[in-house]
């Protein structure tokens, strides 16, 4: 009870004299804190009388203005508008990457045979004639007559497979089986596709090296057969991805097909939430264009094969449709998801897509000079991953077996067509392509000054110690042109926070973790888009 009027006591001479409260041990203070406020009569006299209404009121006309934080509110319109416009420029990116990778599959059926002929006619004709290689024919000739020998002997090896019996086996399975089996057949299919363009690459290299020079290979004929070898067995992996996709379509419950489906989705989990450079961005936009021209080709194998089982009953094609259109629908929206929350969490923006098309339109653009040092398909095989002649080999043991002609002068004349239909849409498509690349690269060139002068402009309002937008700073950083000869690294990590440092703090941040990256990963960190391959490692993971 003493303590009471105690405290009390206290109270009231700090209502009456607030300096006296400096007088107060700290006991005194304890005690004051230690005693409940609802039993204090003092607070119970002195609470605030706030009536319901009178707070319902308030809660009902408050209001707020969002000028006052302009910016921030401009920033997140401005990432909406960025986010709702990836799938556009990301589809102008994939409808370019999709005819080029037809290009280079219809090359092998329009243009190599006339290039082969045309090397044996160099051989019979001029058969004294030597280069400067000291050979008669020429290292590209060299290389098609190699590509069509690849092409031929695979062809005649698939037909002693029986696709009938293969579908039986692949349709006798468990159905939770068979979605593992195709998981793996398309894990099998990037990897046969990572190391089948090297053994390509190396048996060309090997049949046309100079001749000066001292032999360092096993000899033209072993790489020859690991070619063969590799073709073939790519062929017949993409004939059971081929075949399993026809279980599914042909299920009574479409649950596989349904599963397949569900596939693309759970891709979203595997890429999404990581983090993704531009290079890595970079990747995984040419394998997604691979992709989706595979399954454009796999979906075709499969209608072409229920149509010769079914005696090319058109019916049957219209109940085909929707499942194959669903498939295709399926892969365009995941990859339009995907592509715009990438771009969202790691601040790319939508721009990067116009210079992946300029480098594969400098690809392109590079193939036709006189001083190239590759073949178009094949920079399209090393850039995207696509190797069309194992596909080739697939569709044309498809095609051979479902289309069945008479023997007689009407077939000739019907191939003929054929061949010359096909080698109108290649050239016509070709025209389009190159005109197109040059436009692209013109457009890049263009635009390269203007992206350098702006990084030239937020990279010194950073040394300066003056604040950055940071999404200012990751467009510079992201958007540097492929034709600069390097990468010009705009500090995106300035805020606020930096005012009270020094210009040296500031340099510092900005330069010596350049320089100390450039120490540890040598040229890595100075590679452009044009030295990105499919499957080159960047940032420490390939997508």
């Amino acid at each position: 009870m003493a303590e009471h009027e105690n405290v009390q006591g206290c109270r009231r001479r700090i209502k009456m004299d607030p300096s006296a409260s400096d007088t107060l041990n700290v006991e005194t203070i304890g005690n004051v804190e230690d005693t409940p406020e609802d039993e204090d009569p003092v607070f119970k006299e002195n609470k605030p009388n706030l009536p319901l209404f009178k707070y319902i009121s308030a809660e009902l006309t408050r209001g707020y203005y969002l000028e006052h934080d302009e910016a921030k509110y401009t920033q997140k319109r401005d990432r909406v508008y960025a986010f709702l416009n990836i799938p556009k420029e990301m589809e102008v990116l994939m409808t370019y990457g999709f005819f080029l990778c037809m290009d280079a599959f219809l090359f092998l059926f329009t243009f190599l045979p006339l290039r082969v002929l045309l090397a044996f006619y160099t051989v019979l004709t001029r058969p004294c004639t030597v280069t400067s290689g000291g050979r008669i024919l020429q290292p590209a000739q060299i290389c098609d007559i190699f590509k069509m020998l690849i092409l031929i002997v695979c062809s005649y090896l698939m037909c002693f497979l029986d696709f009938s019996m293969l579908y039986h086996i692949v349709r006798g399975q468990a159905v939770i089986k068979l979605y593992i089996i195709y998981n793996m057949l398309e894990v099998a299919d990037r990897l046969f596709s990572s190391f089948g363009q090297d053994i390509l690459d190396a048996l060309f290299w090997t049949a046309t090296e100079p001749r000066n020079k001292k032999r360092e290979h096993i000899g033209i004929v072993p790489h020859l057969l690991l070619a063969i070898v590799y073709v073939f067995g790519h062929s017949v992996l993409i004939l059971f991805q081929a075949t399993t996709l026809n279980v599914a379509f042909n299920s009574h419950n479409k649950a596989l097909l349904t599963i397949m489906m569900s596939n693309n989705f759970v891709e979203l989990k595997g890429s999404v939430f990581k983090k993704f450079g531009k290079h890595n961005l970079y990747q995984m936009s040419c394998s997604d264009v691979r992709e989706r021209y595979h399954y454009c080709v796999l979906l075709s194998i499969v209608v072409l094969r229920n149509m010769t089982e079914l005696n090319w009953n058109f019916d049957h094609l219209w109940e085909l449709m929707p499942d194959v259109v669903t498939v295709l629908v399926a892969e365009v929206i995941v990859d339009w998801v995907k592509h715009a929350f990438i771009t969202k969490f790691n601040e790319i923006p939508a721009d990067v897509y116009q210079e992946y098309r300029a480098s594969l339109a400098q690809d392109m653009v590079s193939s036709r000079q006189k001083d190239a040092f590759s073949d178009h398909s094949d920079l399209v095989s090393r850039r995207m991953g696509f190797v069309p002649l194992p596909l080739s080999c697939l569709l044309f043991r498809t095609v051979w077996q479902s289309i069945k002609l008479p023997q007689n002068t009407v077939s000739a004349v019907i191939i003929i067509l054929c061949y010359l239909t096909l080698t109108s849409f290649k050239v016509l498509t070709s025209i389009v392509l190159f005109g197109k690349a040059c436009e692209y690269v013109k457009y890049a060139k263009k635009k390269a000054p203007q992206q350098r002068k702006k990084a030239d402009y937020v990279r010194s309002k950073s040394f300066s110690g003056l604040p950055t937008k940071p999404e200012t700073a990751v467009q510079t950083s992201e958007s540097v042109s492929l034709y600069s000869k390097e990468s010009l690294q705009s500090n995106s990590s300035v805020s606020l926070q930096s005012l009270g440092k020094d210009e040296n703090a500031i340099i510092q941040q900005n330069v010596l973790p350049e320089k100390q990256a450039g120490e540890s990963e040598g040229d890595k960190s100075k590679k452009s888009l044009s030295e990105i391959d499919r499957y080159t490692l960047c940032s420490s993971h390939i997508v």
